[in-house]
C-alpha cells in the first residue's frame, strides 16, 4: 500500500508550484495502484496548515478549497489514516530507539501511522524523510 506525504499534497494543490504537474501525476498513479493508497492524518493537518497560511506563496487557499482538495482525494479512493490505540507510546519508543531528534519526529509519526494501516512505502519529495523500518521511502517526482 502507498502512503502520500504532505509535500505531494501541497504540490498537487498549488498550481503555481513547479512540482504541480508531477505531483498530480504521482497521485493519479497512486490512485490506480492495486495495492491501495492513503494519507496519514498528520499529513492532512500539515497540508491544511501550509496551504491556508496567510503567508503561503500565491496567497492562502480558503478552507473550502483545502477541504475540497482532500475530499476529492478521498472520493478518488484515498483512505485517511488516524493514529490507533497507544500510538503515542509506540511513537515515543520508536523515536528513542531510532535516535530521532528535533523536527524529524513529525516524519516518524507520519511513517508510523502509514505503517500501522498497512503501507509498505511512502511517496515523498522530502530527501531527508526519516527512514522507518519496513517502510520504503520513494520519491515519485
Amino acid at each position: 500500500m502507498i502512503a502520500l506525504d504532505t509535500n505531494l499534497l501541497i504540490y498537487a494543490h498549488r498550481a503555481a508550484l513547479p512540482e504541480h504537474r508531477a505531483a498530480r501525476r504521482a497521485i493519479e498513479r497512486a490512485s490506480r495502484d492495486a495495492r491501495g493508497w492513503g494519507i496519514p492524518l498528520p499529513c492532512v493537518v500539515e497540508f491544511w496548515g501550509v496551504v491556508t497560511h496567510p503567508g503561503c506563496l500565491g496567497g492562502p487557499s480558503t478552507g473550502a478549497q483545502a477541504s475540497g482538495f482532500v475530499r476529492a482525494l478521498v472520493d478518488a479512493g484515498a483512505a485517511v489514516w488516524g493514529p490507533g490505540e497507544e500510538f503515542w507510546a509506540r511513537l515515543m519508543q520508536l523515536a528513542a530507539g531510532l535516535g530521532i531528534q528535533g523536527r524529524r519526529i513529525f516524519d516518524l509519526q507520519i511513517a508510523l501511522a502509514a505503517f500501522d494501516h498497512g503501507a509498505t512505502e511512502i511517496w515523498t519529495h522530502d530527501r531527508q524523510f526519516t527512514a522507518f523500518p519496513s517502510l520504503r521511502v520513494h520519491d515519485p517526482l
